[in-house]
């Protein structure tokens, strides 16, 4: 990413950037009304573009900025009867970081897992992809505006 960890973490977690660049989620909200999640928070997720329909529950179970953030879905959301993820930052340098993103998931019915799961992986690694060039186009064109707002929450 083509930014310190500590401000690809916050475009990312921060729902006021997030919904600039974001293709995959429409809309989030911690459910406490937080401007970002914390650890053991929930928030509700929707899909955005063509997977729309597609809203899911969250809990963190890890929020450790800028370093590393892990969640799990809450429930189930057709097609997923399980989900987890996590992000976890590097920083390479002065103005660039590693993003490592890692998911897990398990489709439902179970009895059509070995027919759905090839066509969900696929699906959700193209919007992840999509999504994460998103970010980094982002960050190239907003990435200062993004640590100056951290600058002024620092005095705050």
């Amino acid at each position: 990413m083509p930014a310190p960890a500590g401000v690809v973490f916050d475009a990312f977690h921060y729902h006021q950037w997030r919904m600039h660049w974001d293709s995959l989620v429409s809309r989030t909200r911690v459910q406490d009304g937080s401007p970002c999640p914390s650890a053991g928070a929930v928030s509700n997720n929707t899909g955005g573009g063509l997977l729309r329909a597609l809203s899911m529950t969250t809990r963190f179970v890890t929020y450790d900025p800028p370093r590393l953030a892990a969640a799990t879905m809450v429930g189930t959301s057709f097609p997923f009867s399980r989900w987890a993820a996590s992000m976890r930052h590097v920083d390479l340098g002065v103005d660039r970081s590693l993003l490592i993103y890692t998911y897990t998931f398990a489709v439902a019915p179970a009895a059509l897992a070995w027919l759905l799961e090839p066509v969900v992986d696929r699906v959700f690694l193209e919007a992840t992809e999509k999504r994460f060039k998103r970010l980094q186009t982002f960050l190239e064109a907003r990435g200062q505006d993004v640590q100056v707002w951290q600058e002024s929450r620092r005095g705050q």
